[in-house]
């Protein structure tokens, strides 16, 4: 298969930040699209098409939520016409108000994850979610889980980092967005890379890996119904390309979270 890649990335990825590692999100910046657009869009379909299962997951409770993150996905600037949307690439692709989370696949280069926080629930859990380009984790295994079993296999997640997360997810407020961003690198530039956590990904240095993989990650609350959504726009980078935008000669070696 063809290796999809970006040639630039708006944000210095050799620049860590520690964990939670959040800054505030201008709101208007929340859906981006790039020079990968069409081609990720295009292996989204596919996975859509022949891995529903792996990659779409939702729970009945979540369907308001994920209504009102379709919504808000349309008014952020994409063309309506007759109940479809007129995409980047030209293509026309019919709404489906019973399925909100594929319609979301098959139109933003974003992953979306929706959580909720059930009355009496000290933490969010994932109830829904489409996620084409998991990076070393599997949909199935975090589906209907809080969120210190979403990250129990991160080591850095300590019980001080749950905490601030969880502090975070309770606090943000609709219209102010939060942003942080993660990098690692890769031998392998597959978009669609899930891995048991039982079987932990051992990540390359920099010196040794051909490619960067980077999340852009947001944290947003839907104002109707108080869900949080966590997006994730995936950009993979040849090795060269990083280090002639961002190339620091102390970052050799560097592996971010």
């Amino acid at each position: 298969m063809t290796a999809i890649l970006q040639t630039t990335i708006p944000y210095d990825p050799l620049n860590a930040r520690k964990l939670p590692g959040v800054q505030p999100l201008v709101p208007e910046d929340w859906i981006q699209r790039d020079e990968a657009y069409s081609a990720q869009i295009a292996e989204r379909e596919r996975l859509l098409a022949d891995r529903r299962d792996q990659v779409l997951k939702m729970s009945s409770s979540a369907l308001p939520a994920a209504t009102e993150l379709l919504e808000m996905v349309l008014a952020a600037g994409e063309t309506v016409e007759d109940g479809a949307v007129i995409r980047q690439d030209g293509r026309r692709v019919a709404l489906d108000w019973q399925d909100p989370l594929g319609s979301l696949g098959r139109i933003a280069q974003q992953d979306f994850c929706i959580l909720e926080k059930p009355t009496g629930s000290p933490e969010h859990i994932l109830t829904g979610a489409v996620l084409c380009f998991p990076a070393s984790w599997t949909l199935a295994e975090k589906y209907m889980e809080p969120l210190t079993a979403i990250h129990g296999p991160v080591d850095s997640y300590d019980a001080g980092i749950a905490a601030r997360v969880q502090r975070l997810f309770d606090g943000v407020q609709p219209g102010r967005p939060l942003w942080r961003f993660n990098a690692l690198w890769y031998e392998d530039p597959t978009l669609f890379q899930p891995r048991s956590q039982s079987a932990p990904r051992q990540h390359s240095r920099q010196d040794q890996a051909l490619y960067l993989r980077s999340e852009r990650q947001a944290i947003l609350r839907l104002p109707r119904t108080r869900a949080v959504v966590f997006s994730i726009h995936t950009r993979v980078l040849a090795r060269a390309a990083v280090m002639r935008q961002w190339g620091h000669p102390a970052a050799a070696g560097a592996d971010l979270a």
